[in-house]
């Protein structure tokens, strides 16, 4: 018998013979070409075409099932990765798989594909419930990991961070996060925006993103960073736009996002909340910015302003803040003119000195952002960089012998002494938390509030 000739060709989509399901099958799982992939997956599809074929002829219809081999498990729709835009099936990421969410009452990783996973989401979101939900995830230090997901079906890494905070109802990777946003420059960055960085040639390596906060500074050259990195979620302040392959990292604005509202809580004229440090500074203009100003009159400020106070952040507006933050006895970075939480705090509750004058003090706040109060009876507070690992000084003994005092030295084995610890960090944040506090606010390392407290 002649060996048979066999042409080369492609074989329609939906054609059901053995070879051709392999053939998808096969193609299903490879990594494309531009990711790292091997040539040779993609190039060898007619091959196996050719090899079921032949075994059709040369063994009378026995040969297909040897070529295939063992039959593979059903692809589910969490081993899908799409390009969003068209929706575009691949294999496997560096950062786990794309596809929809998992766990508990939540798309099974056994169940159908579904290309409308990976297509871009049309969900509409705030951004005080992005940061909202991102805080949620700080508050329960949600540990990393590229393949396991938390309980409301999100991956947890970076990536999976982001597309819960977004909201969009199913797992994206850095590789595919970009469809669903609009790239923005370094002076619109607003809360809820993203700061991102995909390293197309080495998707492993360095690949990363993060949730924009606000600025911390009014030089923008620090911000606060919500992320999902090693070894929890974490809110910190962070080098603008990281602190490795800065240089790299992209903004991006949610296609999404609705409303004005740029801080955790409520932004309306009469709330109490903070707004958040992205609404202050070099740049802003809302009415935010006319609330300040109008609060620092009330409270001896008037006379930085030779009209307004309005909407556009100004110098003056800047000055007057400083003046009152000055006022409380705070310094450095805790009086930068800036408004922080703890001065936005004193500011709507009356609390504090007024500027040039005197004022009460207490009530809360917070132990992050600008802010503090040495108060009437408290001693001054001596400034954040007292208490920080290496330091050995008298305040770190009074910090922990007042710890004692007021219930909180349970972590202490011997002392309190003038060497910062872990057990002086450890006391401090069991008394932040007993004040309702989470997050940087809880973190362990005395601000100026939580030394007024402390010793109130």
């Amino acid at each position: 018998m002649s060996t048979p000739v066999f042409e080369e060709f492609d074989p329609p989509g939906d054609c059901a013979c053995g070879g051709c399901v392999q053939r998808r099958r096969a193609l299903l799982r490879a990594v494309p070409l531009r990711d790292g992939g091997h040539p040779g997956a993609h190039g060898a599809r007619r091959a196996v075409v050719l090899v079921a074929a032949a075994g059709t002829v040369l063994g009378g219809g026995t040969g297909a099932a040897i070529a295939a081999g063992p039959a593979p498990t059903e692809v589910s729709g969490a081993e899908l990765r799409g390009d969003g835009a068209s929706g575009t099936a691949v294999g496997a990421t560096p950062q786990g798989r794309v596809g929809p969410l998992h766990g508990a009452d939540r798309q099974s990783a056994d169940g159908p594909r579904r290309a409308m996973a990976l297509t871009v989401s049309s969900r509409t979101i705030t951004r005080a419930a992005i940061l909202d939900r991102a805080q949620r995830w700080v508050n329960q230090q949600v540990p990393y990991s590229m393949n396991r997901y938390w309980s409301d079906g999100y991956r947890q890494d970076c990536s999976g961070f982001v597309s819960m905070a977004w909201n969009l109802g199913s797992n994206q990777w850095t590789g595919s996060l970009s469809q669903f946003g609009t790239r923005i420059s370094k002076n619109q960055l607003q809360p809820g925006d993203i700061l991102l960085f995909h390293n197309a040639a080495n998707p492993g390596a360095g690949s990363h993103v993060t949730i924009f906060g606000g600025w911390t500074n009014s030089a923008h050259t620090q911000y606060v960073a919500y992320e999902q990195t090693r070894p929890h979620t974490l809110k910190r302040s962070t080098p603008y736009a990281y602190w490795n392959n800065s240089s790299r990292y992209v903004a991006y604005r949610y296609n999404g996002v609705v409303g004005g509202g740029s801080g955790s809580g409520s932004n309306g004229g009469g709330s109490t909340a903070f707004p958040g440090a992205g609404s202050f500074g070099p740049g802003a203009n809302n009415a935010q910015v006319t609330r300040l100003g109008q609060m620092l009159v009330k409270r001896g400020g008037g006379t930085f302003y030779s009209e307004g106070p309005g909407p556009r952040w100004s110098e003056a507006d800047r000055r007057a803040t400083q003046a009152f933050q000055k006022a409380q006895g705070w310094s450095g970075g805790d009086a930068d003119g800036i408004p922080g939480r703890a001065t936005w705090d004193y500011l709507v509750n009356g609390k504090g000195k007024d500027i040039g004058g005197s004022g009460n003090s207490g009530g809360s706040g917070g132990n992050s952002g600008s802010g503090g109060s040495s108060g009437s009876k408290a001693p001054a507070y001596p400034g954040a960089a007292k208490f920080r690992p290496g330091q050995s000084n008298a305040y770190v003994a009074q910090l922990g012998k007042q710890l004692v005092k007021k219930g909180y030295g349970k972590h202490y084995s011997q002392g309190p002494g003038p060497q910062w610890s872990e057990s002086d960090r450890r006391n401090v944040e069991a008394f932040q938390r007993a004040q309702g506090w989470s997050g940087r606010d809880a973190d362990g390392y005395p601000g100026p509030e939580t030394w007024r407290r402390l010793f109130a």
